[in-house]
């Protein structure tokens, strides 16, 4: 059955307010790194490429996106780290160029608080954390800093160890519990209720039955009283269900945020922006339909 359940709230961010539960928001993701699994990497370290970012960012905000997440480092299972100083000179030439399109709201898919500082220098308004769970306090301080947005994502472990990470207890509850603790850690530290957002991390230290769980069981999440993010685009366990390599997931990944949307969650990060753009339209309209 599909209900209207999507509570609304005001989230803000450095100069930026978002009003969330009346649409699905739209996060497209930017991936300045060479080898992104989804296929869509660029790697920039120079201004030829940086102008290829600044034309798509361009083109997903004449399309209708909401927030532009850009990251330097690979977060693929199995990944290795890159330095600060690599991923600061990967993304930051990006978001200050971004920065300077009117109306643009640039998250920084990071884990590193070194990394997140350098971002808001260059303009970024959202750090979106992939190690969310537990959340570092050197991490907070920087977004205390800045008056910053903040998306605490649960993973275990790190992409080199998280898929080795994938017992649980209880598996909604016990994602929950990780999240709620991260929650009021950032709100002991001063940061602002309105400027958390969650992600349950659907393919983080999560095996391909457990993402289909979380994907039928999202709207536990609203518990949390955060606004909800999802990602799923093109993920492995689409692949394996469909048979398609990343680039060829968009139909399954069309399914997930369809399901996603009628449990109620807030913002879908994705590749493929003008396509899932339509569907959230359309699913947005039947779900809200009298």
């Amino acid at each position: 059955m599909i209900t209207n359940n999507r509570p609304v709230y005001s989230f803000h961010a450095r100069g930026f307010k978002l009003e969330l539960g009346h649409r699905t928001r739209l996060m497209g993701i930017l991936n300045i790194t060479p080898d992104s699994f989804s296929g869509d990497g660029l790697l920039s370290c120079d201004a030829v490429s940086t102008e290829t970012s600044l034309r798509k960012a361009r083109q997903w905000i004449k399309a209708g996106v909401d927030i532009i997440d850009v990251g330097g480092e690979s977060t693929r299972p199995g990944a290795s780290r890159v330095s600060v100083k690599e991923e600061v000179a990967r993304i930051c030439p990006v978001i200050c160029a971004i920065s300077r399109i009117p109306g643009a709201c640039i998250s920084v898919d990071t884990y590193k608080p070194e990394v997140a500082r350098e971002a808001f220098e260059a303009g970024a308004s959202i750090v979106n954390v992939v190690q969310g769970t537990p959340i570092s306090s050197k991490m907070l301080d920087v977004v205390r800093k800045y008056d910053a947005g903040l998306v605490l994502m649960h993973m275990r472990g790190t992409p080199r160890t998280m898929q080795q990470q994938t017992n649980y207890s209880q598996l909604v509850q016990d994602i929950i519990s990780a999240l709620k603790n991260s929650v009021e850690k950032c709100l002991l530290s001063g940061i602002n209720k309105q400027s958390i957002i969650v992600d349950p991390g659907i393919g983080f230290a999560k095996t391909p039955a457990q993402n289909l769980s979380l994907l039928r069981s999202l709207d536990a999440f609203h518990v949390l009283q955060q606004p909800l993010l999802v990602g799923t685009s093109r993920k492995s366990f689409i692949g394996q269900i469909i048979n398609a390599s990343p680039e060829k997931r968009l139909m399954g990944t069309a399914a997930t945020v369809v399901c996603a949307i009628t449990q109620g969650v807030h913002i879908v990060r994705v590749h493929d922006l003008p396509a899932i753009r339509q569907l959230t339209l359309m699913t947005d309209a039947i779900v809200n339909a009298l």
